[in-house]
């Protein structure tokens, strides 16, 4: 499979930076007046069949071997694996808080590398890791007035954890199956896994049908978050570092807490605030030496 040349690289990243810093709000929205895991159920029972169309119009080869396989488990556990916790989190956390936590997402795989893969980590990412948890304590330390809570710190720790062993999961496979038919591949284990949800959440089964609001909401994330996204994230994951595609996470957490504060009249204390620029700065510091390598990199070029 050829790389992806560098302007589709730029685009893609944008794209998925964009529609990652608005599905948190979409996913608060969604589950207004569904439960929550009702709301994520039905993300994948929607997406499934629209995955499968699109595969059909583009005439996509979904291979069935059991690589193939190992690699759509492997993926789902950056959707439902990850999405479960965070459906769960939003009755703790704002859309801006849960964006922030995915911000995490570089340390995260960065600790996997080294504690799973060996990889050596420079002193500047150990300092920068240690910066972004004193940010963490920072808005722990907020209180649940400012829409943060320790139960759902935790649950998207957990989340974010996910979603960072999957890349590597999924780069370990190495199935060499096209971003469309992994994705859609995921989608389908996932929907899988969403079924054995259902005995644990039937006694929620929505009674009427959901607000216009919630409804869109839930469209969005079906359409953007789990289908366009999610092609998106598996091409990058074909022609990037781990770390690097984690680092679109790291441009959409003060993106999102702005659009959940305009849409969502999201009030967040002086104390997360600082926080979330202490975290946001141990991000910086821990990717300091690849953006100078970058850089450097760059110059050289032209």
């Amino acid at each position: 499979m050829a790389p992806l040349s560098k302007t589709n690289i730029v685009l893609t990243y944008a794209l998925l930076v964009f529609i990652w810093s608005t599905t948190p709000l979409a996913i608060v929205w969604s589950v207004d007046d569904l439960h929550a895991l009702w709301a994520l159920v039905l993300r994948f029972f929607i997406a499934l069949p629209l995955a499968i169309g699109l595969m059909l119009i583009l005439r996509q080869h979904f291979p069935m071997s059991k690589t193939a396989w190992h690699s759509y488990l492997a993926g789902a556990f950056s959707l439902i694996g990850s999405q479960f916790f965070t459906y769960v989190a939003t009755a703790y956390l704002s859309s801006g808080m849960i964006a922030l936590m995915f911000g995490l997402a570089p340390i995260m795989a960065g600790l996997i590398g080294w504690l799973v893969f060996g990889q050596k980590l420079h002193y500047l990412q150990w300092l920068g890791m240690l910066i972004a948890v004193m940010g963490l304590g920072l808005i722990c330390f907020a209180g649940e007035q400012a829409s943060v809570n320790p139960v759902g710190i935790g649950l998207m720790l957990l989340s974010v954890l996910s979603y960072a062993a999957s890349i590597f999961w999924v780069k370990k496979v190495n199935a060499h199956v096209a971003p469309v038919a992994q994705a859609t591949g995921s989608i389908f284990v996932s929907t899988l896994l969403a079924i054995c949800i259902l005995p644990f959440i039937w006694q929620y089964l929505p009674t009427q049908l959901p607000s216009l609001k919630s409804f869109s909401a839930l469209l969005y994330t079906v359409i953007m978050a789990s289908l366009i996204a999610m092609f998106c994230y598996f091409k990058l994951v074909k022609n990037v570092q781990a770390t690097t595609l984690s680092l679109t996470t790291v441009m959409t957490p003060m993106l999102a807490i702005f659009l959940g504060a305009w849409l969502n009249q999201e009030k967040l204390s002086l104390m997360v605030f600082v926080g979330a620029l202490v975290l946001l700065l141990g991000l910086a510091v821990y990717f300091y030496r690849d953006f100078k390598a970058s850089r450097n990199l760059e110059r050289k070029i032209h």
